[in-house]
């Protein structure tokens, strides 16, 4: 048994080189307020920020009752070596913010799979709870020489490849690959890249994904969630606020004035009803996204459907002209949405709880308002910014804009 059922939020370490103790504290403050029970700190081997910033998220993190713990990327600066890694977990695993199963540090990583023998001696050195992420190695082949140094597996594939919607089929292989281990279940709200530095260039479909994704892990029941991400702004699925000093080079054309805080006031319904199956509502909120534009109203510049090593995919077929929400309900009710000036879409309810829908934009452009109806009393009405067919520079910036009540 790997412990009770806990939701975590990857966090990239290398995006937080300016962060001060204040900055720790307010992003783990509202992580708490979420329901996430820890950050995964993703740690390059050669980050100055790896140096700098991870002391101070445990010091963060004991100040205030908070947890972390360690997510080795062995992909973006190269592996790490086993005498780094033990190191690093000797350094802080007695932290009092150090997120601990059955007593110990759990550890994680973020690919590494050509060094998953390392972890025996790494093992050998210091006691740890490994579940490691190694999607590059298809479940099917997650056989015993891998398995054999961890206590669960972690998977990254949490994106649909092409026009179609992420099912859990991929969580269920690897649950099963997993057995009788911890599996960790990846979920993401949204996925768009253009950082042509890193050869990056792609969008997979979001639309109702933070919603379905969340339904999907109260189907698979994982031992653990890890919300990709809290802050990584350069690949768009961010949770947390955007801060500028995090937004890697090139990526503000799509990520200034593209907040996706209201995702994250969705999460303690969505974390209740995973640990506990009682989901409470002490409040109706209602939270909404949107694009800025058609699709196909600007330049897609280079940006592909599906990454490079997919088939590739139209991105103007990949994502959908809609305006998503969802309204956490305590008894039926009414979902308005207006675009512009023109004609109301009216969605009804006729349950409680969380109620996701969407509209077309069926070529309507203008402000977006989208309103919580119930009888002829309006419980909440939230506004967005205007859709147009003439996005900045005639590009299509496939990042959603996130709006909601608090």
């Amino acid at each position: 048994m790997a412990g009770p059922k806990s939701v975590f939020a990857h966090f990239i370490v290398g995006n937080a080189n300016a962060y001060g103790q204040s900055d720790w504290v307010e992003d783990m403050q509202l992580a708490q307020a979420a329901g996430i029970d820890a950050f995964a700190l993703n740690v390059g081997a050669t980050d100055q920020a790896t140096t700098t910033q991870v002391p101070q998220a445990y010091t963060a993190a004991a100040q205030i009752g908070f947890k972390v713990f360690l997510s080795f990327d062995y992909a973006a600066q190269g592996p790490w070596s086993s005498q780094a890694v033990i190191y690093t977990i000797r350094t802080y695993a007695n932290s009092p913010g150090q997120f601990k199963v059955n007593g110990l540090p759990l550890v994680s990583t973020f690919e590494g799979s050509t060094k998953a023998s390392d972890w025996a001696s790494i093992r050998q050195s210091t006691p740890l709870f490994l579940v490691p992420e190694w999607t590059s190695v298809a479940p099917s082949d997650f056989d015993s020489s891998d398995e054999q140094y961890t206590d669960g597996v972690f998977s990254w594939d949490a994106w649909a490849q092409g026009a179609v919607d992420k099912i859990d089929a991929s969580d269920l292989a690897w649950q099963s690959a997993a057995t009788p281990k911890a599996y960790m279940m990846p979920v993401s709200p949204w996925f768009y890249t253009n950082l042509p530095q890193y050869s990056k260039n792609w969008v997979w479909r979001g639309d109702d994904m933070w919603h379905n994704r969340w339904q999907q892990v109260l189907q698979v029941q994982p031992q653990f969630v890890e919300i990709l991400t809290w802050n990584d702004y350069g690949e768009s699925h961010y949770i947390g606020p955007v801060k500028e000093q995090g937004i890697p080079q090139g990526a503000q054309s799509y990520v200034d004035n593209m907040p996706h805080d209201h995702w994250c006031d969705l999460l303690p319904y969505y974390i209740q009803a995973y640990k506990t199956g009682k989901p409470e509502i002490t409040k109706e909120k209602l939270h909404f996204w949107y694009r800025l534009s058609p699709a196909a109203a600007g330049s897609s510049d280079g940006t592909a459907g599906n990454a490079p090593w997919q088939p590739s995919t139209s991105p103007n077929v990949v994502v959908q002209d809609k305006v998503f929400f969802t309204a956490l309900l305590t008894s039926p009710a009414t979902v308005t949405v207006q675009i512009g000036s023109n004609e109301t879409d009216i969605l009804s309810s006729n349950t409680v709880g969380a109620f996701h829908s969407s509209v077309p934009f069926n070529g309507r452009t203008g402000a977006v308002t989208v309103s919580l109806v119930r009888g002829s009393d309006v419980v909440v009405s939230e506004a967005g910014p205007a859709i147009t067919n003439s996005p900045p520079n005639g590009l299509t910036n496939y990042n959603a804009w996130v709006g909601g009540s608090g």
